[in-house]
């Protein structure tokens, strides 16, 4: 067994689409990035990788390559569960926490939590996603930014 953590923070601008664990949250501003800025993608992506000892995104998709500009959080998972399985690791579970002050994010947590599982490859019931405000501190209790930590475990594919 393995475990890592994520992290990922954005600030919040209009004129984006807000993209949370590959959910369009519908809300006047998104979170600015290269990518589609998905922080708790990101976050979960991070903790994955880390656990697998596998650095992070932003060595695996550095924002200076054109390449990865705008690249969905879907995407960006696909090719980190295909390099976790190519090490011979598969994810067991993941707990994860979105910390905005706004939009109120309750009411999308199962759409996320389902949407999360199937990247993962994992029953909605192995993912678990949390929301927390910042009570009015910082930039996130400002509602400038929304940030997302992750904690994920993973398994061989092939016990020995």
């Amino acid at each position: 067994m393995r475990v890592g953590y994520g992290y990922d923070l954005h600030r919040l601008a209009s004129g984006r689409d807000l993209w949370l664990g590959g959910v369009r949250v519908d809300y006047d501003r998104g979170l600015v990035g290269h990518s589609d800025a998905d922080v708790l993608v990101h976050a979960v992506a991070d903790a994955i990788l880390g656990a697998a000892g596998l650095g992070d995104i932003g060595q695996h998709f550095p924002d200076h390559e054109g390449r990865w500009k705008d690249l969905r959080g879907r995407a960006l998972m696909e090719r980190v569960m295909a390099m976790v399985r190519q090490k011979g690791l598969r994810p067991v579970n993941v707990d994860s926490t979105v910390h905005a002050e706004q939009p109120k994010l309750s009411p999308h947590r199962d759409r996320i939590r389902e949407s999360l599982a199937a990247m993962l490859e994992l029953a909605p019931a192995d993912v678990n996603v949390k929301f927390k405000t910042n009570e009015g501190l910082d930039s996130i209790g400002q509602s400038a930014a929304i940030a997302a930590s992750a904690v994920a475990l993973l398994t061989d594919i092939h016990p020995r």
